[in-house]
């Protein structure tokens, strides 16, 4: 589980992050955002945030929370090689019900990678 420094919290958060770079897969679509660092307020950044959306697409109630549980726990790994900075919102598309652990790691550490990579191209325009 991620710790709660390392979860958005907000959902003006949420929109924020949501209007960065994204990249998707079969199974999910994630969206990063780096946060402006203030040398003055660098050392309150605690981490990178992560927060997940399932949508009601993906099924009832008990299977979204499950599956949000499932997501959080693969975006645990993700999270180590990730920038204080960083905003990421993962979200989940019906097909990440029926995937295993590993396909979703995968996916979530794919996505991530190439939307950093966007993220950091948007950045330096």
């Amino acid at each position: 589980m991620l710790p709660s420094s390392h979860r958005l919290r907000h959902s003006s958060d949420v929109r924020a992050t949501l209007r960065g770079a994204s990249a998707g897969s079969k199974v999910v679509i994630v969206h990063v955002a780096l946060r402006e660092m203030d040398p003055a307020t660098a050392d309150l950044i605690t981490g990178p945030r992560v927060g997940v959306v399932c949508s009601k697409a993906v099924g009832n109630s008990v299977i979204r929370h499950t599956l949000a549980r499932r997501l959080r726990h693969c975006a645990r790994d993700v999270v180590a090689g990730l920038p204080r900075n960083s905003d990421l919102v993962i979200r989940a598309r019906p097909a990440a019900v029926h995937a295993t652990h590993d396909a979703l790691s995968e996916a979530i550490a794919y996505c991530t990678r190439k939307a950093h990579a966007a993220a950091e191209r948007r950045r330096t325009r």
